[in-house]
């Protein structure tokens, strides 16, 4: 029996802090409560595309197309997303709908993995936010100072939110110029529509095979007509090397 995608994640991995994270402790109330008054459900379970987001935003892929990407290729973010794929345009548009409440959300986030001593979330170093202790757990703080320490808890959380909101826009600047580049409606990466499908990418590559054989082939036979013309006998390449085949830096568009 082949290993589940939760075992083929190493215990320490990042992926499993954050699904305990946003499974566990986060509170998403404010995004499931934006869809109370729809019918239906939204196309992805919340809590699936708020994992898919910290983790690849704490791992600096901005990109919805990544992102995309890596649900079909990376173990980590597969079993975060249980194997389900959301396409690029449903990670954007998710985004946007939910811009302030993912922002909110990563404030949360940052300030639980800050307050739980970690220097960095992925990429995302937290060594500079020292978030101070909530003024109730200390029972003989003066007024004066809990005052204080209140101002400097806002400060913090201002400086994270900051850094939420910045992170948001990064994304949406990324897929903004993606959009421009490939197109509102691509991901960038896909095949011709001649080579998408199997038999019609074997038919090319065959053909483009045979391109390359006939054309040093005829190479070749030109060579080694110039050689007897000059009284000279052509040599075989090194090696054993059949000297009609190509050369395997030979290339041909398709």
């Amino acid at each position: 029996m082949s290993p589940s995608l939760q075992d083929r994640v190493p215990e320490g991995d990042l992926a499993h802090f954050v699904s305990d994270l946003v499974e566990g402790v986060l509170d998403l109330s404010e995004i499931y409560a934006s869809y109370e008054d729809e019918r239906g459900y939204p196309p992805y379970d919340p809590r699936l595309m708020a994992k898919l987001l910290i983790y690849g935003y704490a791992n600096g892929i901005c990109s919805s197309r990544k992102l995309e990407r890596a649900t079909h290729r990376d173990v980590a973010v597969r079993m975060l997303c249980a194997g389900q794929q959301p396409d690029f345009r449903s990670i954007a548009r998710f985004r946007a709908r939910h811009l302030e409440a993912l922002s909110e959300l990563f404030v949360q986030a940052l300030r639980l993995c800050a307050e739980a001593g970690l220097v960095k979330l992925g990429r995302l170093a937290l060594d500079g936010t020292k978030l101070r202790a909530n003024a109730s757990r200390h029972k003989a703080m003066s007024h004066e100072r809990m005052t204080k320490a209140e101002s400097e808890l806002e400060a913090e959380i201002a400086e994270l939110r900051a850094r939420a909101r910045a992170l948001l826009a990064e994304a949406e600047r990324t897929d903004a110029a993606e959009d421009e580049r490939f197109g509102a409606d691509s991901r960038g990466d896909e095949l011709p529509a001649e080579l998408a499908r199997r038999e019609s990418r074997l038919a090319r590559l065959r053909e483009a095979k045979a391109a390359l054989e006939a054309e040093a082939r005829e190479r070749e036979e030109h060579r080694r007509a110039e050689l007897e013309a000059e009284g000279r006998k052509p040599r075989n390449p090194p090696g054993g090397r059949d000297p009609f085949a190509p050369k395997p830096t030979a290339q041909r568009n398709f």
